[in-house]
């Protein structure tokens, strides 16, 4: 089943240059992982400090897999210096269930 996640970061001003190429390299390496469909980052119109970053993966597993690789947490340590609080995660499956 498809998996649509949302991460949500809040980064200090300043720093956008880097933030967006740390980003960026973490995309290229989640696009070499098995069932990675997609991604977008967002700027939040009345707040640049608020980015969220959409992305498509095959499987729920398969974004599992990668948000545990070290190459991504190690991407992720980079990051945080720039946030102002955690980092949040929203992860979704594609559909409804058929059984209620």
């Amino acid at each position: 089943m498809i998996a649509k996640i949302i991460i949500k970061r809040r980064f200090l001003p300043g720093k956008t240059s880097e933030i967006l190429t740390l980003l960026n390299n973490m995309r290229t390496g989640a696009m070499d992982r098995p069932g990675y469909i997609s991604g977008e980052t967002l700027m939040q119109h009345n707040d640049p400090q608020c980015l969220i970053v959409i992305c498509t993966w095959q499987s729920m597993q398969d974004w599992l897999v990668w948000k545990e690789d070290n190459r991504r947490k190690q991407f992720e340590l980079m990051l945080e210096v720039y946030q102002e609080g955690p980092t949040v995660y929203e992860e979704y499956v594609l559909g409804t269930p058929l059984h209620q």
